[in-house]
């Protein structure tokens, strides 16, 4: 018990105390921690795993701007798993050698530090080729990677061509099914995903439009998460919104948005003297003018109906004046 006091505690003075280091001999100009952790090869394996610690948390601090603290927390949740700079020195120049500059790089490690432990030409570069081959420029690659570099920790045939063939049947070319994806990740997780299937398919039966989708898909994918849709979808047509129409898709994107921030919208509406009957009316007009702030009506309303001097009712009636 004792030598595991004592080895806790060396192990916390070297992550507070560690020095400054030389940098790369190859390619990457970040610094490195020597591998001076692993001197003997008599090591026990509870030995061993502090050394991996030791090692992947230091690195982590002293390349990536981790702190202590979250460079922990991404060892104990077993995303970095290395006890030499070999396996994560080759992560990073693959991305070096695929245009990513250092400070994009630092951005992808601190987002996703579990890359460091990827082996590169397998699990990096068939998605690479796979994005280049839809069209998507070496450029588009490192700047959605940058802002979305979830996706490249998932399996190419398991999770990432499925959810491409499915989102490819709605969306015009390729590249846009492959940008789609990589900006909506997120909204693709198993559980989110499964549900987006569904009601993809339901909306399909429901009669709305592949265009329609094709838009929810590429700007509100989160609508798909929901797991009371046909509700939805029945409520928009019985406001009179025709599923075989692209404005189904513009009302299903303002109802969408959830109850809180509709009810917020109308409300604003209110103190304009409008209706509960006069939103409808304006939405069914131009559903558009419900996708606005509820700063932006504030500010369009006061400057027809107190600079101009319009009557409030008049807007009801002339609603895309709000879009």
């Amino acid at each position: 018990m004792f030598r595991n006091l004592f080895l806790s505690h060396n192990l916390v003075l070297g992550i507070i105390n560690t020095p400054k280091f030389h940098p790369f001999i190859q390619h990457f100009s970040f610094p490195f921690v020597p591998s001076t952790f692993c001197t003997t090869t008599s090591k026990s394996e509870s030995e061993s795993e502090s050394d991996a610690h030791s090692f992947a948390v230091s690195y982590l601090i002293n390349n990536f701007g981790f702190s202590t603290q979250s460079a922990l927390k991404a060892f104990n949740q077993k995303q970095v798993r290395f006890k030499s700079p070999d396996k994560p020195n080759s992560v990073i120049n693959f991305f070096k050698n695929h245009d990513f500059s250092d400070s994009k790089i630092r951005i992808i490690i601190r987002k996703s530090p579990r890359l460091l432990s990827a082996e590169p030409h397998k699990n990096l570069l068939p998605k690479f080729q796979c994005f280049l081959s839809k069209g998507v420029s070496s450029s588009d690659i490192v700047s959605m990677l940058t802002a979305n570099p979830e996706i490249l920790k998932f399996s190419l045939e398991k999770r990432i061509i499925p959810r491409f063939e499915s989102l490819s049947r709605f969306l015009k070319t390729d590249k846009d099914a492959i940008v789609c994806l990589i900006r909506q990740w997120y909204s693709f997780d198993p559980i989110s995903y499964d549900h987006a299937v569904a009601n993809i398919n339901l909306m399909t039966d429901f009669g709305v439009c592949d265009s329609a989708i094709a838009t929810l898909v590429q700007t509100r994918s989160s609508i798909f998460g929901s797991t009371d849709f046909i509700k939805t979808l029945e409520e928009i047509k019985g406001l009179g919104f025709r599923p075989s129409t692209t404005t189904f898709g513009i009302a299903l994107t303002a109802k969408g948005l959830g109850v809180k921030l509709w009810d917020e919208k109308v409300n604003a509406f209110k103190k304009w003297d409008w209706s509960d009957e006069d939103v409808l009316k304006a939405f069914r007009q131009k559903p558009q003018c419900m996708l606005v702030s509820v700063d932006k009506i504030n500010l369009v309303m006061s400057f027809w109906v107190n600079q101009l001097g319009w009557d409030a009712m008049a807007i009801a009636k002339t609603p895309h004046i709000l879009c």
